[in-house]
């Protein structure tokens, strides 16, 4: 019985969208319709190790996270590899399978539409500092809804803003003073 196709093509779909929960379920529907073969083993390994590598996101090693799934030529270059692996005579059936679970991977991926993987650029103005390091913008980004956020960096441009909910607690704590003041005093 040859490999549901229609069953690994969801499973890719789901590790890509990284829904491992469906994806684990989706794997073991696969294993329960392979056949005990050699090949067989070899292509569950390959999926169960696609599934492992893609949700341990801290291993830098593994080729499934140095993988970058927008770039559709290098998927192209990488199916055809695998798929010459998997033709070898030197490889057993094992290796066969392992190799063709890949280069259907990378097919079905060249046929998804994943967005470019957005990283964080810190070399937002182009200027390069004497040791050679991109320097960003000297501007500190305050989060804009928290009106009581004050930082170090506008304590020294000497921007002394305080803030309605600051100026309510000092209103409040000078209150307190005044209330103690008389309370003693009386």
């Amino acid at each position: 019985m040859p490999i549901p196709q229609a069953l690994v093509t969801r499973y890719f779909q789901l590790i890509v969208n990284r829904q491992y929960a469906e994806a684990e379920r989706e794997l073991e529907r696969v294993k329960q319709k392979l056949q005990k073969t050699e090949w067989n083993r070899g292509y569950f390994r390959a999926l169960y190790g696609m599934y492992l590598s893609r949700k341990n996101t801290t291993d830098s090693y593994a080729f499934f996270s140095k993988l970058d799934l927008s770039d559709k030529v290098s998927l192209h270059v990488y199916r055809r590899e695998f798929l010459d692996n998997m033709r070898s005579g030197l490889h057993g059936d094992f290796d066969r399978g392992y190799f063709s679970a890949w280069g259907d991977c990378m097919r079905i991926l060249t046929r998804m539409d994943i967005p470019a993987p957005t990283n964080p650029d810190n070399s937002k103005t182009g200027v390069t500092t004497d040791d050679g390091e991109n320097a960003a913008e000297d501007t500190i980004e305050t989060v804009r809804s928290d009106k009581s956020q004050v930082t170090i960096a506008n304590f020294f441009n000497g921007d002394k803003k305080i803030s309605v909910k600051t100026k309510k607690q000092v209103t409040v704590s000078e209150s307190a003073v005044k209330t103690e003041e008389v309370a003693k005093k009386g």
